[in-house]
């Protein structure tokens, strides 16, 4: 196996174990572990230890998300915020429930302020997703000033609601918030997207 592979296993490894247990609920061995790798290899690659493996997880999980904003909002908003409903959607289902987004799990847990590289990790990834979807509601006719406050509530709302559906084990806040999501998007774009 490629080192480049093996280290992107641990990244996404780490990624499930943060989006299940947390950050302060994993050690590097259980991240290590769940990954299949060695914990040898672990410090190998991230020799910063758990700190920076979390980072590279979260980045990890900002650029799945991203790809998949990139790829359609192309289409407008709606199709947009969609498509990351249905991508939240579906890792919550499959894993019955026992998932949720690995952002939300770091960013909400303590970490030292001479070592919150992970938080910081999660500070990005918000801010990119919410820079896409602000680009793609100006684009097709929001405001500057409503762009922003509406991406900011998509996905705000979106990672509040899957705690939610992990809390009730059910997919409706989902539905609801998406549904909620999609008459503001229309309301601020003045359009009717399908």
């Amino acid at each position: 196996m490629a080192q480049s592979d093996a280290r992107d296993r641990m990244v996404a490894g780490a990624a499930d174990m943060l989006r299940r247990r947390g950050l302060n609920a994993t050690s590097v061995r259980e991240l290590a572990k769940h990954s299949g790798a060695p914990l040898g290899s672990t410090y190998h690659y991230f020799p910063g230890g758990k700190s920076e493996l979390a980072a590279e997880a979260v980045r990890f999980a900002d650029g799945l998300a991203a790809r998949k904003l990139v790829e359609e909002l192309p289409a407008g908003p709606v199709a947009g915020l969609r498509a990351f409903v249905e991508m939240w959607r579906k890792v919550v289902v499959d894993s019955d429930f026992r998932a949720g987004c690995p952002v939300l799990a770091v960013s909400v847990e303590d970490q030292p302020d001479d070592d919150d590289e992970p938080r910081r990790a999660a500070a990005a990834a918000f801010d990119h997703w919410t820079a896409l979807l602000a680009e793609s509601l100006r684009t097709h006719g929001a405001t500057e000033s409503a762009a922003d406050r509406t991406a900011t509530l998509i996905v705000a709302a979106i990672e509040g609601t899957l705690a939610m559906c992990r809390a009730q084990r059910s997919t409706r806040p989902l539905d609801q918030t998406a549904d909620a999501l999609e008459n503001v998007v229309r309301a601020v774009t003045d359009r009717t997207e399908n």
